[in-house]
Order: structure tokens, then C-alpha cells, then sequence
């Protein structure tokens, strides 16, 4: 594809050319998802080495990342303990201010990489430094390990720029980056948010609970390619699981559900519009609790 790029070195070819690397990005960012959790082969050495080779590449901290995925998935569902994507309360969204609510439910597509520099909003530390409070002693190593590997590559990017210009990593790099970001950022946040998915708060909170905190979504054509990861609720019960046996851990687990297992076969855009209107915050209080949206809160202030 870069071959090809490099060749035509057309304005009329470059969308099709950014749009397919993006998309390869983010379907690279799922090998090492697999390894984050162990599933791509039974030797660590190997799930590590691989793991950096896919998420270094494309400027994610492998290490910082897998531990913080780790967090997401021991704490699915709970408002109080989870690490992505959960929702906020009302007291908090009406003390955000209008810089936060930009970028939390307008450009929420573009979050990612302020994400790995900062973690989400309530969460202190970064991704890259190993004194972050959700890491531990025995992890620092390793986070060091990722971060240098972040930051080899943002050299090598920074020397392709001064020897070929600044247009040359826009259109070989930049870009297809932030199209990786806003599919990383659409699948995850479609992973967890919709209006009729309950959250818990820590009383009321147990594995299971938040593990069916999630749904499935379809993706068309694109789900072979970035291998299935719309099949997320069986991810979220069977952590360990590889990629390649998702659709049959789902396929065997839609029966024992029952009512309890969600599946969208809702249009992706449509399903983003509606969430992206209708979830912005949950109750104060209460130990189950959903999305709401910001006309609720208006309705409230009117009466």
C-alpha cells in the first residue's frame, strides 16, 4: 500500500490509501490487544515481543496500555473503579466546563492519545510513567520498557520529518494515525455506551455484572479484518480467549444468556449519533443506573 502510495503520488489516491493504513493501524492495535491479555500465544516472552511490535509502531505504550486494560476489564460496569469509558455523574458533568464537555462529547473520536498521556477524566497518572498509581513497583520495568519503545519511535518519525518535510509525514503517517484513533475511539466507545446498558456503583457491583455491561456490534465488512472485536461481550467473560474463537465463544454462550446478552445490528453511524445524544451522564445516586441524556437535565432546570 505505501509502495503503491509512494508511486501514484496522487491527491486523488491518498483517501483510499489513508483510510485502508488507519484501518490496518487499528486492526495492528488488536494483535496486540490479544497480547495485552495473553491470548496471542501461551509464552509471555513472545506475547510482549509481539505486543511492542504492533502497538510501538503506531505510538501506544504497550505495557502502560496492557496493565490499564487489565484495570478495564477487572472493573467492567463500575462507575467508581473502571478505566474507559464510563459515564459521569450529573453533579459532575454540570461542574465541567465547556473546554471538558468538547472534548468528552464532541470530539470524543479524537480522545485516545490524550488518554495515554492522562488516563480519563477522575484518573490520575499517566501511561507512560511508571510512578502512576495504577501501576505497581513490580511493574515499572516494564512500563520503562514501553515508554522508550514510544519514544523511539517518535524520533524516528521526527528524523523522517526533518529529512523528507513536514507534507511527507502528514501524508505517510499523521494522518492514517488519527484514523486509527477514531476507529479505536468508535469501537470502544460503541462497546460500552448505550442508554440501556446498566452501570453499578461498587456496592452493587460484582464481575458478571459488568462483564454483560457491554454489547456486540456488527461491523460489516470490516469485521473479519480487525478480527472480530465487535463479539464483545464472550471477551468480557472469557478474558483469555483469542481473537479467531470469538464468533463460536458467542455462538455457544447467546443461549445460556438469554436476555442478558446485547447485540446491535443497528447501523454503526446510527448507533453513535444515538449514543452520543442520548448518554451523557448518570444519576447522583443509586446503585444501578443509566445513561441520561442532557435534555433530562434541561427538562429538570425548565420545571
Amino acid at each position: 500500500m505505501y509502495a503503491i502510495a509512494a508511486a501514484l503520488d496522487s491527491w486523488f489516491f491518498f483517501p483510499v490509501f489513508w483510510f485502508a493504513t488507519g484501518t490496518l493501524f487499528w486492526a495492528l492495535f488488536v494483535v496486540g490487544h490479544d497480547c495485552g491479555h495473553g491470548s496471542f500465544s501461551k509464552y509471555p516472552w513472545l506475547n510482549s515481543l509481539i505486543g511492542h511490535l504492533s502497538h510501538s509502531p503506531i505510538l501506544v505504550p504497550y505495557h502502560g496500555w496492557r496493565i490499564s486494560h487489565r484495570t478495564h476489564h477487572a472493573n467492567t460496569g463500575n462507575i467508581e473503579t473502571d478505566e474507559s469509558w464510563y459515564p459521569i455523574s450529573q453533579a459532575t458533568y454540570e461542574a465541567m466546563g465547556a473546554p471538558e464537555k468538547l472534548m468528552r462529547f464532541k470530539l470524543f473520536l479524537l480522545a485516545y492519545p490524550f488518554y495515554l498521556f492522562l488516563r480519563s477524566s477522575g484518573r490520575k497518572g499517566s501511561h507512560f510513567l511508571p510512578s502512576s498509581p495504577i501501576f505497581k513497583p513490580s511493574e515499572r520495568n516494564d512500563v520503562i520498557t514501553s515508554s522508550i519503545c514510544w519514544g523511539a519511535m517518535v524520533v524516528l518519525l521526527a528524523v523522517l520529518g526533518l529529512k523528507f518535510g513536514l507534507l511527507f509525514l502528514v501524508k505517510y503517517y499523521l494522518v492514517p494515525y488519527v484514523i486509527f484513533v477514531i476507529w479505536l475511539d468508535l469501537v470502544t466507545y460503541l462497546h460500552h455506551t448505550e442508554d440501556d446498558i446498566p452501570w453499578y456503583r461498587s456496592e452493587d457491583w460484582y464481575f458478571l455484572k459488568g462483564a454483560l455491561s457491554t454489547i456486540d456490534r456488527d461491523y460489516g465488512i470490516f469485521n473479519p479484518i480487525h478480527h472480530n472485536i465487535g463479539t464483545h461481550v464472550a471477551h468480557h467473560i472469557f478474558l483469555s480467549i483469542p481473537h479467531y474463537n470469538l464468533k463460536r465463544a458467542t455462538a455457544a454462550i447467546k443461549p445460556v444468556l438469554g436476555e442478558y446478552y446485547r447485540k446491535s445490528d443497528e447501523p454503526i453511524f446510527r448507533s453513535l449519533f444515538r449514543s452520543a445524544k442520548r448518554c451523557h451522564f448518570v444519576a447522583n445516586d443509586g446503585a444501578k443506573v443509566y445513561y441520561q441524556p442532557v435534555d433530562n437535565l434541561r427538562t429538570h432546570n425548565l420545571t
